[in-house]
This record gives C-alpha cells, structure tokens and sequence, in this order.
C-alpha cells in the first residue's frame, strides 16, 4: 500500500536518516575517546599547549599536516585543536586496526587507514571526507623521524588540497617525543616504553592556511611546505623549556640544535619511506 510519498523519497529519508545517526555514533566514541584521552594527561601531568588553533577553520573542509615525533601525537593535535570545535580525522597506519578492541572505535570515529604500501584507498577515504566538509589530518611524514627533523614528505597532502579546494594548515609538535618515541633498543634488544615521567609539556602550533592552485606542481608544493613545517617545527624545539641544559645528555633533541639525536645521515638507515615520498630540500643538511 502506498503512503503517497514517491519510492525515490522514502529511500532519501532513510539515507539521511542513517547518516544522521552515523555521525551521532561518531561524534559520542570520540568524546567517550576523548574523555578517556584527558584522564591519561592529568595523571602524567602533561600540559598540552596550543598556538595558532584559529588558524584551523571551524567549518567546512580542510586538510592538517603535521609532523610526527611520538606515537601519541594525533591525541595532542586533538586536545590542541579543542577551541576550534572539529572533530579531526586521522590518516593512521591501518595496522592499528588490527589491535583487538579498536578497530570498531576507529572506524566509528572516521579516522582513515594507511597502507603505505598501498596508499590509494587511504587517499580516496580522505578526498570523500574532504567533500563532505571534515577536517583531516594528515601525517605527511609517513612515519616518526629519527632525527627530529622535517623528513621525506609523502605529496598526497598536496595532491587532496589541489583536488578539493582544502585549505592546508601546517602543524609542528614538540615535546611528545619525550613520553614515546622511536629509539635504538637496549643492550637487551627491547624497545624504548611510554616515559612516565610527570610534569612534561607539549607544544602544538597551527600555522597560516596554504593553498594548492589548480595545476600547480605538486613536487615543488610539497617542498614549500616542508619548508614552512621546518620553520614551525624549529621555532618550538628553541623554546627555552625544551632547550637541553649545559652538558645534559638530549638524545630526545635534534643534533643540528645541540642535542644528541642521530643526524640525518645517521638516522637514514631507520627513517623508512616510501619511494614516492618527495626528499628533503628543507632543514639542516
């Protein structure tokens, strides 16, 4: 029996129906996530500081490029973009899909999986989130740099901003790197842990919108940004609360700035990329 409505609408009606409560799922798992992430700040005492989040548009899509010095650097970003009200989606190595207990989470929250061997999917997730207004961030870098510096970008920020229309907001982080990072094992093969030490602080800086003009090179955009994350990124890692103090042994600092990181060279043996990843022109030599 027909209800006088055309079949065509009643499908209609249902689409938005379940996307409206698609998007209720997502936005109550990532404040229950979020909720959960503020518990772990407050019990290490990690101070979380963020400059430049009006920089990030409050609606409407756009496209955040960080660089990435910590394993729990997309919870920083998050807590450091709180004021501008977005809830971001990150692009994430698709392997943590696999932890029992997350993958379902993750998914709800729209945070897109990598396979940086496979990038493609990743890439065309990211473009329909783009489209449909979200915020998406990016870590351009594939992957932590051992050296503390800017490394080899992946041009796929580029290619989704030239695409879309999205504005790029570049995004340097400091700090994290001292509670979880990459590291050389110890004389018993095991990896570096979480440090708990209390106390730390965390810097995040949002910088000026970029744009990526219709036809414009990507290769040369990509190195522009590097470019302009190297300036961010340097700008935090002088801060006199992150400075090393006279005669302290910095592993957890750039060589280049005087701490005790591997240089570029040392650590290009551990900083993996892809071969599509546009190589440095930026940063120390």
């Amino acid at each position: 029996m027909s209800d006088g409505h055309p079949p065509l609408v009643r499908r209609r009606s249902r689409t938005v129906d379940r996307t409206s409560d698609s998007t209720v799922r997502a936005e109550r798992t990532y404040r229950a996530a979020l909720r959960i992430g503020r518990v772990g700040l407050r019990a290490l005492d990690l101070t979380v500081t963020g400059t430049g989040a009006e920089h990030v548009p409050r609606t409407g899509p756009v496209v955040l490029a960080a660089t990435h010095v910590s394993y729990p650097d997309f919870l920083f970003v998050q807590g450091a973009v709180r004021s501008s009200g977005r809830f971001l989606r990150f692009m994430t190595r698709h392997d943590v899909w696999n932890v029992p207990g997350v993958a379902q989470a993750m998914t709800r929250m729209r945070h897109v999986p990598v396979d940086r061997q496979a990038p493609a999917g990743a890439y065309v997730a990211a473009r329909r989130l783009l489209r449909e207004g979200e915020a998406v961030c990016a870590f351009p870098e594939a992957g932590i740099s051992w050296s503390y510096t800017v490394r080899s970008l992946m041009p796929g920020v580029a290619g989704l901003a030239r695409e879309t229309g999205a504005p790029v907001v570049p995004v340097a982080i400091w700090g994290s790197q001292r509670v979880w990072s990459v590291g050389l094992p110890d004389e018993r093969g095991r990896k570096p842990r979480p440090d708990l030490t209390r106390g730390r602080r965390i810097d995040v800086s949002f910088g000026e919108p970029m744009t990526v003009a219709p036809g414009e090179d990507l290769t040369a955009w990509t190195r522009r940004l590097g470019a302009v994350l190297t300036s961010q990124l340097e700008e935090l890692q002088q801060l006199p609360h992150h400075v090393p103090t006279p005669g302290e042994h910095a592993p957890w600092h750039p060589a280049h700035l005087g701490g005790h990181a591997p240089t570029r060279t040392e650590a290009d043996p551990y900083d993996v990329v892809p071969r599509s990843a546009v190589r440095p022109t930026w940063g120390p030599s």
